[in-house]
């Protein structure tokens, strides 16, 4: 059966009630505290765990999914989408690092959340100029690995600071599939066409095509996801998940790379 549109219209309505008061998302709930509450944490092994904080992954999805309603409903709580959806792009915007990463929180960790990052700057309509975005595509480059991957050790979420050079952590040349995937997805996400981001591009789709496997699998490798920090989580589908992904998208980047 069917979505009704009043389905619909209630997803929005949740969306638009859980945004915070600094313009972005948390994961279940509005914020209903500080950050000095984790001067309390009673927990040995969880960091950032004592109220509910608003993420640039949230806050993307949250963000892309009122822009897609809006272009469906636009005459729905019009006022009120647009500007949840600015707010959200000044969120957004305001926890940018200034080596032009996002601090991801649910994976490992400023490739994954940079992708989210310059998606929300997009769903807000901003073009691919914008300094937010442009920032975003030079840290992506300058990342790059020697063999066209990229890849990030599991201490970047413990220390809050880029590590993409531990080798042990990934499966080739300090690159991995997943972190290779979300990085191509964060270049075609800003429409990017210049000659050496063009190449950067096509660099690291060779390098996701020679990981697949005979079968079309990609191995397992490093570890990929987190919680709480501090928590490495393998979730087995991302090998799978993001390069097909990023795949998917790479044929439609090329088309807009034909007209540009």
């Amino acid at each position: 059966q069917p979505f009704t549109d009043q389905r619909l219209f209630d997803a929005a309505n949740v969306i638009l009630t859980l945004q915070n008061s600094d313009g972005g998302w948390a994961t279940y709930e509005n914020n209903r505290g500080f950050g000095f509450y984790e001067w309390m944490n009673p927990s040995e092994v969880f960091g950032d765990i004592m109220i509910d904080y608003s993420y640039v992954e949230c806050s993307s999805a949250s963000m892309t999914a009122l822009a897609q309603f809006q272009e469906r409903y636009p005459n729905h709580r019009t006022s009120e989408v647009k500007g949840a959806i600015a707010r959200g792009v000044s969120f957004v915007k305001s926890i940018q690092r200034q080596d032009g990463s996002w601090y991801g929180s649910w994976a490992v960790c400023f490739q994954y959340a940079t992708w989210f990052g310059v998606e929300a700057i997009r769903a807000g309509g901003l073009p691919r100029s914008d300094p937010s975005i442009l920032k975003a595509v030079a840290f992506v480059l300058r990342s790059q690995n020697d063999n066209g991957g990229w890849g990030e050790s599991y201490r970047s979420c413990v220390d809050k600071a880029y590590d993409g050079k531990e080798e042990s952590c990934f499966g080739t040349g300090s690159s991995g599939v997943v972190q290779t995937s979300w990085a191509l997805l964060t270049l075609m996400a800003a429409e990017v066409s210049k000659p050496n981001e063009v190449q950067a591009v096509e660099r690291g789709m060779k390098f996701l095509m020679a990981m697949q496997q005979p079968d079309g699998d990609w191995d397992q490798e490093g570890i990929t996801g987190v919680f709480n920090r501090s928590c490495g989580i393998t979730y087995t589908a991302y090998r799978n998940v993001f390069p097909i992904w990023a795949l998917g998208r790479y044929a439609e980047w090329k088309e807009h790379c034909q007209k540009a």
